[in-house]
């Protein structure tokens, strides 16, 4: 970790900002010393991203007073930020694919020859004196797009670099990152910081902010709660700061009882929405009682194979099984009839309606079933209340009422919804894809007690997340994606590194007989 220097170089004084009925940031007080790499964690709501708005000139705050180098300056917008040299890297990246790295990273401020004609021997010429300073290292000729995910993050640092930046803020960097990747950044970041800039760490990944940072901020509902310093705190207290209360972190669950195979794919094939093979022959079987975890890098073909398990998209080839019963070409509401079950990944997009209350989301796709109609055209409204209720209960969904649109919800409280409707109608098979993604480490000690809980009840649960150590904590097996093909099962004491080296098509496959 670098070492701590005393002057500071960025104060926010009392930041208070209000949106209509939410005070996102109370009288917040955040500094961070030169040469330092900060951390601000908060869980979803407590106001992290609202307060980096502020300072990168995004949103302009209500009240309160920021200091560079010790000196008050004014932000009004982006270009205000960037001049006095704050650059930010979004969690997603703000890059043009069809660019080349040179033509992304000099966007705006292109070295032009002649009569304004863009002088790509001068942009390569700087880049590469960037990239040799910092020791990122990156071909400016090579178009954006076919670059790995890994690389495309070190180009918007050189971009921010290249405009100038002291201070960098990083919002949840390692989260579309491998193992391996995450730890190229992390050398990034510290080379960077001997160089004099500052950095600013957004994450909710409590392990890699213990690894990377020197100091630490808390926020909790728009306020700072604790300051911390990096070498003298742990995972439980920034948890417990986080929450307000004790938080379980690791998940506690006894061996699986593995019992008979639920669900079999047998080289199973199907198109993106491209209309480009995404599945090139998936095979595994998944038993009752046991969890599976998919793990892979983001577009190797698990969202494809678990909407095709799903019944929302078509396979091309292959079979699907339950049990001993052929329902690869069955249709979503079909496959739940059959009781599979299935949390999506796109809450928002595909597994609620925002408009429609608690109540009927927690019905959608079942509000045929008998339980919920009479001879499919009249809804049993008391059934569906009750029904919604229980739910709100056992799952202990946040709402101030059933009636309440699920747009008014937490994204937390979302999450629960769709998993309440999902584990509630206890499954044979249940399909969790990225089932935590963005909700609070409350939100998900809840849903993993419940996962588990799933499993101890006899269902087979197939897990993808794009958390790793999701992967790892929850599953009884992991089954290795790669350009779509499971290339390896391991168990799930498999160290992070071997993993991740599978998830990019290295290392050597261990699949069963």
């Amino acid at each position: 970790m670098s070492t701590t220097v005393a002057s500071n170089a960025l104060e926010m004084r009392g930041i208070t900002k209000a949106f209509p009925g939410v005070v996102a940031n109370n009288q917040v007080d955040f500094t961070v010393r030169a040469g330092e790499i900060h951390a601000l964690v908060g869980e979803n709501g407590a106001g992290k991203t609202t307060l980096m708005n502020v300072l990168y000139g995004l949103v302009h705050q209500d009240s309160g007073e920021i200091l560079i180098d010790g000196k008050s300056v004014r932000i009004s917008g982006p270009r205000d930020a960037i001049a006095r040299g704050i650059g930010m890297v979004h969690q997603h990246f703000m890059l043009i694919p069809v660019f080349t790295v040179g033509e992304n990273v000099m966007l705006g401020r292109e070295p032009v020859t002649g009569p304004g004609f863009y002088d790509r021997a001068q942009a390569r010429k700087e880049i590469a004196a960037l990239t040799r300073k910092y020791g990122l290292s990156l071909d400016a000729d090579a178009r954006m797009g076919d670059l790995p995910v890994g690389l495309q993050q070190r180009a918007e640092i050189v971009k921010v670099l290249y405009r100038g930046a002291n201070i960098l803020i990083l919002d949840e960097p390692t989260g579309v990152l491998t193992p391996q990747e995450s730890k190229e950044l992390f050398g990034v970041l510290r080379d960077l910081v001997k160089t004099g800039k500052t950095i600013i760490f957004i994450s909710h990944k409590l392990r890699e902010v213990l690894e990377i940072s020197d100091r630490i901020t808390v926020m909790r509902r728009g306020k700072v709660v604790g300051h911390l310093t990096t070498r003298d705190t742990n995972q439980e207290e920034i948890a417990t700061m986080m929450v307000g209360r004790e938080v379980l972190l690791r998940v506690d669950k006894k061996p699986a009882k593995a019992g008979a195979v639920a669900f079999k794919v047998e080289d199973l094939t199907a198109n993106s929405d491209r209309g480009v093979p995404a599945l090139k022959g998936v095979s595994f079987e998944l038993r009752q009682g046991e969890i599976l975890g998919i793990a892979g890098v983001e577009g190797n073909g698990q969202s494809e194979l678990m909407e095709v398990l799903a019944g929302t998209r078509r396979a091309t080839g292959g079979r699907v099984l339950l049990g001993d019963k052929d329902v690869t070409g069955f249709d979503a509401r079909t496959e739940r009839d059959a009781g599979i079950a299935f949390i999506p990944e796109d809450r928002r997009g595909t597994g609620l309606v925002l408009s429609f209350s608690v109540a009927e989301n927690s019905i959608l796709g079942r509000e045929k079933a008998p339980t919920f109609s009479w001879h499919e055209l009249v809804l049993r409204l008391i059934a569906i209340r009750e029904w919604a209720r229980k739910l709100v209960k056992e799952f202990d969904i946040r709402t101030p009422s059933i009636d309440t649109a699920v747009r008014n919800l937490s994204g937390g409280n979302q999450q629960k919804v769709i998993v309440a409707r999902e584990m509630g109608s206890q499954p044979r098979v249940l399909l969790a894809a990225q089932p935590t993604r963005g909700v609070d480490i409350g939100a998900i000690e809840f849903i993993h007690q419940r996962i588990v809980a799933e499993r101890d009840h006899g269902a087979a649960v197939l897990l993808v997340s794009a958390e790793l150590d999701e992967i790892r904590s929850l599953s009884d097996r992991i089954a290795v994606i790669y350009e779509g093909r499971i290339v390896s099962i391991e168990p799930p004491e498999t160290p992070e590194e071997r993993l991740g080296l599978l998830m990019t098509g290295g290392g050597s496959a261990t699949l069963p007989a």
